[in-house]
């Protein structure tokens, strides 16, 4: 081969390596999303996802597109949470978003002090240790307060205005969340007290012991009953209808979704759009901003839902000024 061939072979190769190693480089990872909820995934959850991935959209994150995301739906297990963010917090995942529950949040702080976590709680998140303050939560941590435990007289005094002859008013909680239900506890019965209520408490975190603890408050004459904002709750509120119906109790809940499934009445924030607002903050994170400098948002959105078909077969007779103020009514 002559020499200026060679050399001309030789440079032909070199300016094409270039472009070879451009083509075989692989693509920039996607980062990952942690998405955790103490619920289970079931028609309800499935509408509260859609709304928290229109969050993530608005912000202009798509699923597989720019953004990965891992799914996880807890069932009720509250004692899996300290070990899956130790795991989350060991692989680097990009953000921790926890909507709707007080212990993922917790147990994301706990685990990790540098990966952005977005919650939304229904407590006081500087009470709870999230942040420093709303307008400068000052870590690694930012999202909703959609405020469960602050409408709590609010929520008794609607169902004392439907059931104003009980003697007596159960709470039951999940002994599994203490996270939360120590704090409904305490406010409801402040809440009670000022009502002259007696208060009761139950404890039931799986299908049994729900259906035990109906069958012990029928036992004490219970006729008036505060179910606690709880994910697993929300997936047990067809059982709740049902055994509220068999046992002649009125009970009140967080959400409308029980409503809808037969229960009496619920007053409580807004759900859907605070699983959307979670999923703007995870956004805003992704794109840069720091969760120290991003305030929490305070939710502004509340519904007051009465099923008057469940009323009527609990010979509830509801004051039409009760009924004028619901926002949803179920006939």
């Amino acid at each position: 081969m002559r020499r200026r061939d060679f050399i001309a072979g030789f440079g032909g190769a070199a300016a094409a390596w270039p472009l070879a190693a451009r083509a075989q480089a692989p693509a920039p990872a996607m980062p990952v999303i942690a998405l955790v909820s103490a619920a289970a995934l079931d028609e309800v959850y499935t509408r509260y996802l859609v709304a928290w991935r229109s969050g993530l959209a608005q912000l202009g994150y798509v699923e597989d597109k720019n953004v990965s995301i891992e799914y996880h739906w807890l069932e009720g297990r509250y004692d899996r949470l300290p070990a899956l963010m130790t795991d989350l917090a060991s692989r680097g995942v990009a953000v921790i978003s926890s909507p709707g529950g007080s212990a993922g949040a917790v147990a994301a702080k706990t685990a990790t002090a540098t990966i952005p976590v977005v919650f939304g709680v229904g407590d006081d998140p500087v009470r709870l240790g999230l942040v420093a303050s709303l307008a400068r939560p000052g870590g690694n941590a930012t999202g909703i307060n959609y405020f469960s435990n602050e409408v709590v007289p609010r929520r008794v005094g609607l169902l004392s205005a439907l059931v104003p002859a009980a003697k007596r008013l159960a709470v039951l909680i999940n002994p599994r969340n203490p996270v939360s239900g120590e704090v409904t506890l305490r406010d409801v019965q402040d809440a009670a007290r000022a009502l002259k209520w007696p208060v009761d408490v139950h404890k039931a975190g799986t299908r049994d012991e729900i259906e035990a603890a109906f069958n012990a408050m029928e036992n004490d004459g219970i006729d008036a009953l505060f179910i606690a904002p709880d994910s697993y709750f929300n997936s047990r509120r067809y059982q709740f209808a049902s055994l509220s119906m068999q046992h002649e109790i009125a009970a009140c809940y967080s959400d409308r979704d029980f409503v809808e499934a037969g229960g009496l009445m619920s007053y409580g924030t807004d759900v859907a759009d605070m699983w959307q607002q979670v999923g703007i903050y995870t956004g805003r994170i992704l794109k840069g901003a720091n969760p120290a400098d991003v305030p929490v948002a305070q939710a502004t959105k509340f519904i007051f839902a009465l099923n008057m078909k469940t009323a009527k077969a609990l010979d509830i007779k509801v004051p039409p000024i009760t009924r004028a103020q619901a926002n949803v009514v179920i006939e």
